[in-house]
């Protein structure tokens, strides 16, 4: 990926007062950041693994946001930031505000708060929020088996678990022996930026991005003939409707969802009809945002589909 870590790449979108501030932060406490938010009127709040620390004029993070001498963010600085994503042409980025969010290199997402227009683009800023992406070597090592033998795998966490984390990793894995297609929506689980990745997501994988979920599966299904699929976030019915017809043509999946255990999955249409459907052979539950992606259980799925 990107020489520049995500904070230094974040940092660039800052107003200069914000920008200063993030520079004479120590490595120390740059290291382990997962999310940085903005909310107008209030200080910058930089999230850690089971923390939140507030940033300071001098560089400083304290736990408290009441704190004398932390930084303001003004409505200035949220429009100056949202104009620098825009590449200082919002007209051009109303695909991003309308779906309330821009990825930057590295895989970077960047969600936006503000008001709907009547015609569905977010204006009137107050709020964004930049989530790191990070590349965790050896995370998915103790699922990967479960793919060389013939599984596929529905990975599950509540928000900040690590799910995007170990399904690239997971992808990168299989991708080095498997014909593989990974449907990145937002662009942020390869970081693809130009035609090239730029997190590793193995030697045969190929990435379909700019589209729905449910359009890239079948996409992929119709001309790209992998052996098995990676793809995030999977809620709707469109989008468990296309990966069971993708497995109905012999596709192994390997896919996210929200849900802390198995009362959660089969307490939503979407998951559970993508249990009752066979896709899957295991579901893999992770630890929580305390422990970004470690694996807390493993389930084996036995109606599964065998391929």
């Amino acid at each position: 990926m990107n020489k520049r870590t995500c904070f230094e790449t974040v940092s660039r979108y800052m107003t200069e007062p914000i920008r200063q501030a993030m520079l004479r932060m120590l490595d120390q406490d740059r290291a382990g950041l997962t999310e940085l938010s903005l909310y107008s009127g209030r200080p910058p709040a930089f999230v850690y693994p089971g923390k939140v620390r507030f940033l300071t004029i001098s560089g400083e993070l304290v736990s408290s946001g009441r704190t004398a001498g932390l930084l303001n963010v003004s409505s200035e600085d949220i429009a100056e930031t949202v104009s620098a994503l825009a590449h200082h042409s919002l007209h051009s980025c109303e695909r991003e505000l309308h779906h309330g969010y821009f990825v930057l290199p590295g895989g970077i997402r960047v969600g936006v708060a503000g008001t709907y227009s009547s015609s569905g683009v977010l204006k009137d800023w107050n709020a964004l929020n930049f989530r790191f992406a990070a590349e965790h070597r050896g995370c998915a090592d103790t699922i990967f088996p479960l793919i060389t033998n013939g599984g596929s795998i529905l990975i599950c966490g509540g928000v900040n678990s690590g799910k995007t984390t170990v399904l690239r990793e997971l992808c990168r894995l299989c991708g080095d022996i498997f014909k593989t297609s990974l449907i990145d929506e937002r662009g942020e689980i390869s970081a693809i930026s130009g035609g090239e990745p730029k997190f590793d997501t193995g030697l045969l994988t190929s990435i379909l991005s700019g589209c729905t979920r449910a359009q890239g599966i079948t996409a992929a299904v119709r001309t790209l003939a992998p052996t098995m699929i990676f793809t995030d976030e999977i809620a709707s019915c469109e989008e468990a409707a296309a990966v069971v017809d993708g497995a109905g043509c012999g596709i192994r999946f390997a896919a996210t969802t929200h849900a802390h255990d198995m009362n959660d999955i089969c307490s939503r249409p979407v998951t559970s009809y993508l249990l009752e459907s066979g896709v899957f052979s295991h579901v893999v539950f992770l630890a929580g945002s305390l422990f970004p992606g470690k694996i807390r259980e493993i389930r084996s799925i036995n109606n599964a589909v065998q391929t």
